[in-house]
């Protein structure tokens, strides 16, 4: 066994979406050759709430080292809880890659800063290391043309510290090649080093754990209408279309007047109730608390499945930028589920749903044709309903989805290893 150290900050009971990354990584590496030692922030110093549920997910035995973090101050100066905690993370990383043996380090990103341990433990020890673009970090915000304004200044930062961070990796990933394509433009030098896309992977033994759990929705109850369930994060491109599905709805309230749409975890931020970033948009088309429904504060992951089971189908929706990937449809063939989505047609979750026989999908192309999806999306709706009346689960072509399982795009990364490595 090979010993890997993932440096991430977040890590169960965090209930923020990118742990899953870490977690599912750390649960299947030791099937290929890699032994992880996850290395952490104490969850006395998140400051999302806790999922001690997802808790239980964890392997037994699994090793975790936790240090502490400086506590956020009042006012918030710094939040970043890779900054408030990187002088600790990193003197933890150094003592244990000295002392174990360490083959590699991962750095899965956000947060960004934490990156920059990665070349520092390359000088001090020659270990090798990688870094897992969950999201990218050089990113043109809105507002980042402003100079001196918020995001003007974190671009800059950004832009400065990055190269500093890449600079002798030997590993780079990214759960999509666009998260990272940049970085390897603006780097020619990583035209040299091991680079590959991994997707989140879904994982069938979360699902199968909730009845043992069990876990009740409580966000809605099953009722007369149709009841779609879109979960998680809004993408920052993807405003355009869901207005445009808005329009749509709108135009035709009485083939909606028995569909309620659920947006879960689409705040402005992870632990706002009040952070709305869809009923503003729904108020506007008269459609708020009949046809759309929003909770913006982000429910632990566990829940959010109970509620994906208690829906008669999911809803999916892309943006204007084609990233979205099959793993992320994966957890609505999961919950035995129907799919309504909305995707850029270069995804290529489009192909995998249809193929699979595990939904409907309306595919625009791109910013330019945004204005086509108001008029083609009550045709695909109608014609969801029919797929939906014929919907058996245990038809889905289960293979389709093989290669988007947890532990198949583990295998990925193993592999990808084992190249930086030789």
């Amino acid at each position: 066994m090979k010993k890997i150290l993932i440096i991430t900050p977040h890590y169960p009971p965090s209930n923020l979406a990118a742990v899953h990354r870490s977690r599912l990584f750390a649960q299947h590496l030791p099937a290929f050759g890699w032994e992880p030692i996850i290395l952490t922030v104490h969850e006395d110093f998140y400051e999302e709430e806790l999922d001690w549920n997802l808790h239980k997910l964890l392997p037994a035995g699994q090793r975790i080292e936790k240090v502490r973090a400086y506590p956020v101050t009042r006012p918030r100066l710094i939040g970043d809880i890779g900054l408030r905690a990187f002088f600790q993370l990193r003197k933890k990383a150094l003592a244990l890659v000295q002392k174990e043996k360490i083959a590699f380090v991962y750095i899965p990103i956000p947060s960004f800063y934490v990156s920059l341990i990665g070349p520092y433990l390359q000088r001090k020890t020659g270990v090798r290391y990688g870094i897992d673009y969950i999201d990218p970090w050089v990113h043109v915000f809105p507002g980042s043309d402003r100079v001196f304004s918020r995001h003007w200044f974190s671009t800059k930062l950004a832009k400065w510290l990055e190269p500093k961070a890449v600079k002798s990796a030997s590993l780079i990933t990214g759960v999509a090649e666009g998260y990272y394509k940049g970085v390897l433009d603006r780097n020619p030098h990583l035209q040299r080093c091991v680079t590959g896309a991994m997707p989140y992977g879904g994982e069938a033994a979360d699902h199968s754990g909730l009845k043992q759990l069990q876990l009740k929705p409580y966000l809605f109850e099953a009722n007369s209408k149709l009841q779609f369930v879109y979960a998680g994060a809004m993408l920052p491109k993807a405003y355009g279309p869901l207005e445009e599905i808005f329009k749509a709805i709108a135009a035709h309230r009485d083939l909606f007047e028995q569909v309620a749409f659920h947006f879960i975890g689409t705040g402005k931020t992870p632990n706002d109730p009040q952070g709305y970033n869809i009923k503003a948009l729904a108020e506007h088309y008269g459609l708020w608390q009949t046809v759309v429904f929003e909770y913006p504060k982000r429910i632990p992951y566990l829940d959010v499945l109970i509620h994906l089971e208690a829906a008669d189908a999911v809803f999916i929706l892309g943006s204007t930028e084609p990233h979205y990937t099959p793993s992320k449809t994966y957890q609505g063939v999961l919950s035995k589920k129907p799919i309504l989505a909305v995707l850029h047609s270069a995804s290529t979750a489009v192909a995998v749903l249809e193929q699979s026989r595990a939904g409907v999908v309306l595919a625009f192309d791109g910013a330019a044709a945004v204005s086509a999806i108001s008029h083609g999306f009550v045709e695909q709706f109608t014609r969801f309903q029919l797929f939906r009346n014929a919907f058996k689960p245990e038809e889905v072509d289960q293979q389709t989805f093989a290669q988007y399982s947890a532990k198949e795009v583990t295998r990925t990364l193993a592999s990808l290893l084992d190249k930086a490595m030789a």
